[in-house]
Formats: C-alpha cells, sequence, structure tokens
C-alpha cells in the first residue's frame, strides 16, 4: 500500500467517524430535549425536526465531499497515467 492510499484510508475513517460522532451528538441532544419538555407536542415536533434536518444535512455533506473527492482523485491519476512518458522496449540484440 502506497502512501497516498494510506493517507486517503486515514482521512475516509475519521471523516467517516466525526460524522457518525456528531450525529450521535445531536440525536443524543435532540432525545435529552424531548425528554425534559414533558409531552409539549409543538415543541418535540420543532427539536425532532431539527435534529433531523442537521443529520441528514451532516450525512450528506459528507457524503457529497467524499464522492467529490473520489472523483477529482481519479481523474487526476487518469490524467497522470496518459502523461507519463510511455516505456521504451529494449533495443533487439541481433
Amino acid at each position: 500500500m502506497k502512501q497516498d492510499d494510506a493517507l486517503e484510508l486515514a482521512r475516509a475513517r475519521y471523516g467517516l467517524f466525526a460524522v457518525l460522532a456528531s450525529n450521535l451528538a445531536i440525536a443524543g441532544v435532540a432525545v435529552v430535549g424531548v425528554w425534559r419538555l414533558d409531552g409539549d407536542k409543538a415543541v418535540i415536533v420543532g427539536v425532532l425536526t431539527a435534529a433531523f434536518t442537521a443529520v441528514s444535512s451532516m450525512t450528506t455533506a459528507y457524503l457529497g465531499i467524499k464522492a467529490v473527492s473520489n472523483t477529482a482523485r481519479s481523474i487526476a491519476l487518469d490524467a497522470s497515467r496518459r502523461d507519463a512518458p510511455a516505456e521504451m522496449p529494449a533495443p533487439r540484440t541481433p
């Protein structure tokens, strides 16, 4: 495994970990908020709507950034392969 591949793997793991941790934190705050509101339905709906919006936005942003990053990386690798000089065949010996 090349160093670039290891770096990309670490970025993907820690990025996913950050998204999951923040989603769990948002869900935890929403659960505590709903629990402490003691049945005020209008406020509970508002808290749950805000929590769902935050979680879906965070996850969508991560996946979108990751997709664009992967696309840009594959384009750059393809361009570097195309621009690399072709290997010269060894001269034949008579």
